[in-house]
């Protein structure tokens, strides 16, 4: 499996990794990853690789294998590194920073909105969350209050771990239906928004999140749409 170097510092740009394999349309998959690939919501990271000799290639996409590794996805297969090859991933910072920030401004929200969740998604422009929701909120610009509120709360944002046993002895922990944490490595990743004297929100997630939620900055609340009988979506953007 790929070693997830973004799960230990999201903030990483860049890394040396080496080729272990490339797919028959052109993937590269690497020992190590500073690419996010897509999963649980959130898009997959871009960049840019590149290798000895001046070579490099751009990054279109990343995305997970069945077999566990992370594969970059070359926008363009004509000329790509040889397995073995020792490259240096570089991220474009700018979209990821965006997908760290709106990620962890979705997890306040489910706290603004305290209902299960029943999908999500986060790309560099928006970010949102449908909620088992039969009624449509009355103002929508009190959860943009409040949301914004816990965001220039500046609370700090940290990981855990605790095992597959726990939490399935917690499932209270888990607010989305539709998306499971990752699970069946006999780790669950924990992501706590909060300070010493406060829990702010505490759920299990394989993402990407910044380090005080004062960074997400302002939010603006968009559209909250019906999506079937009891199913409504919050988006939001922000404001820079």
């Amino acid at each position: 499996m790929t070693d997830l170097l973004f799960r230990d510092d999201a903030y990483l740009k860049s890394a040396e990794a080496k080729v272990l394999f490339i797919s028959d349309s052109g993937g590269i998959a690497f020992d190590k990853s500073v690419f996010y690939p897509n999963s649980g919501g959130q898009a997959g990271d871009i960049g840019l690789i590149s290798w000895s000799g001046g070579n490099s290639c751009q990054i279109e996409n990343t995305v997970k294998t069945s077999d566990g590794h992370v594969m970059l996805i070359p926008a363009d297969t004509s000329e790509l590194p040889s397995v073995n090859t020792i490259c240096t991933q570089a991220l474009n910072w700018e979209k990821r920073y965006r997908h760290m920030r709106l990620h962890t401004a979705l997890h306040l929200l489910s706290v603004v909105i305290p209902l299960p969740v029943t999908g999500g998604q986060i790309t560099s422009e928006k970010g949102r969350l449908d909620f088992d929701m039969p009624d449509a909120p009355e103002d929508k610009q009190v959860i943009e209050h409040q949301l914004n509120n816990l965001i220039a709360g500046d609370y700090c944002v940290t990981t855990s771990w605790i095992s597959d046993d726990e939490l399935l002895r917690n499932p209270s922990l888990v607010k989305t239906m539709s998306v499971r944490p990752p699970m069946g490595t006999g780790k669950v990743r924990l992501i706590k928004i909060g300070n010493d004297n406060k829990i702010v929100d505490l759920q299990p997630c394989g993402g990407t999140h910044v380090n005080q939620t004062s960074e997400i900055g302002p939010i603006i609340i968009g559209k909250v749409e019906k999506k079937g009988r009891q199913n409504r979506r919050v988006s939001l953007t922000l404001k820079s």
